[in-house]
């Protein structure tokens, strides 16, 4: 199949969303489909280049003032009809209702050509990049949510990542929809497991924490830094952060204040190769965020054996059975995050049996099998038929 994919973040920006959709468009590739990604150009400039058997059309782009590694895609319809009529795909995968989703969802329909829409967006990290008062942040939800709605309601499918991102989604825009995991390659980070094994070993070996994800404030890395200070002395850890972000400063200093420095590492953007390092040395997981649909960082821990301690919010409750593959805790509430550390950094062997329950339960979130969901139904539309009705009745 010819496919044109709609994203309105994508590499080198470093997010959930734009590494779904880099990994959904290398795999369509590999599985021999003729892929076409249309994204917010990196510096400005409209330019089309082939990357590893895709096809990336980056459309002209302007910097976001308020959020420095976000670009915001220009094409309104008047710019994305002429791609969708160059490249006549079967079907377009729109990846967000911001500016590059809507407008090539927009052109797609004026040509007949079917739609399928993927929600990553929590309505919550919006307001970290918006400036918009208390008072106003409900009619701004409300707004945004009939936008999300007036877009999406344009595709034959929609899909969110999990079935707590479909009852939101469905809540707030009367959209009915498919829950497909974003899936990863288990075989990469599941090689990290074994390649750190005999280091382990080691007497003087100390057991570490790993957080991967933006320095946002929506991922609360703040309580995960205030409970690894209170773990008590005879619990020796160390943690390593990985990931960029507005809060970054803000998060160093507060390791300082803490007097934590020298008991943790910030890494800043890592490559491919020393991301699964990182999860290969770690001991355990830790996810604070609270604005999760997924979290495909998460999954990846999981899939290199690694125990996880994240917040009892959104869609991580999916990924972490307490006291089977990890523990869930009150957001806001530290002393209990602190107290699931400890109990994990103190017994190896519980942090063995819980991460084999972690490969266990990731196994279910394969990226083949992420393809061949979305292969199918990308068959369907194509066919003429729509998956689940635009709106619930």
């Amino acid at each position: 199949m010819k496919i044109l994919i709609a994203a309105d973040t994508y590499a080198p920006q470093i997010n959930g969303a734009a590494r779904f959709t880099e990994r959904l468009a290398e795999g369509l590739a590999r599985r021999g489909h003729d892929v076409h990604v249309a994204a917010p150009s990196p510096d400005g400039r409209p330019a089309r280049q082939r990357v590893r058997g895709i096809t990336v059309h980056h459309v002209r782009s302007y910097r976001y003032p308020r959020y420095e590694r976000f670009r915001l895609g220009g094409p309104w319809r008047t710019a994305a009809q002429p791609l969708v009529d160059e490249l006549r795909p079967e079907v377009v995968h729109i990846q967000a209702h911001f500016t590059v989703g809507r407008a090539f969802a927009a052109a797609a329909v004026h040509r007949g050509i079917p739609v399928v829409g993927t929600n990553h967006l929590m309505i919550d990290n919006v307001f970290d990049h918006l400036p918009v008062p208390g008072f106003a942040r409900g009619w701004v939800t409300r707004t945004v949510w009939r936008d999300i709605g007036r877009v999406f309601g344009q595709a034959s499918v929609v899909t969110t990542p999990t079935p707590s991102a479909v009852q939101l989604l469905t809540e707030a825009t009367g959209l009915q929809a498919l829950a497909v995991s974003c899936g990863i390659d288990n075989h990469s980070f599941a090689e990290a497991s074994g390649r750190w094994a005999p280091a382990k070993e080691a007497a003087d070996w100390v057991p570490t924490v790993l957080f991967v994800g933006r320095l946002d404030p929506e991922k609360r890395v703040d309580e995960l830094l205030r409970a690894f200070a209170q773990l008590p002395a005879d619990v020796p850890a160390r943690l390593e952060v990985v990931g960029h972000g507005s809060c970054g400063a803000q998060l160093r200093a507060m390791a300082e204040r803490l007097g934590v420095t020298d008991r943790v590492t910030f890494h800043g953007v890592v490559t491919d190769e020393e991301l699964v390092e990182a999860y290969g040395r770690a001991d355990l997981f830790c996810m604070p965020g609270v604005a999760e649909l997924q979290s495909i960082v998460t999954l990846e821990a999981m899939a290199a054996g690694r125990p996880v301690v994240a917040a009892d919010a959104m869609a991580l409750p999916h990924l972490v059975r307490p006291g089977r593959n990890g523990y869930l805790y009150t957001p806001g509430d530290v002393e209990e995050l602190s107290g699931h550390l400890r109990r994990l950094l103190a017994d190896p062997a519980l942090r063995a049996r819980m991460g084999r329950e972690s490969e266990t339960i990731v196994a279910g979130h394969t990226l083949d099998a992420t393809l061949a969901r979305f292969e199918d139904i990308y068959c369907q539309v194509t066919r003429g038929r729509i998956v689940r009705l635009r709106r619930a009745a």
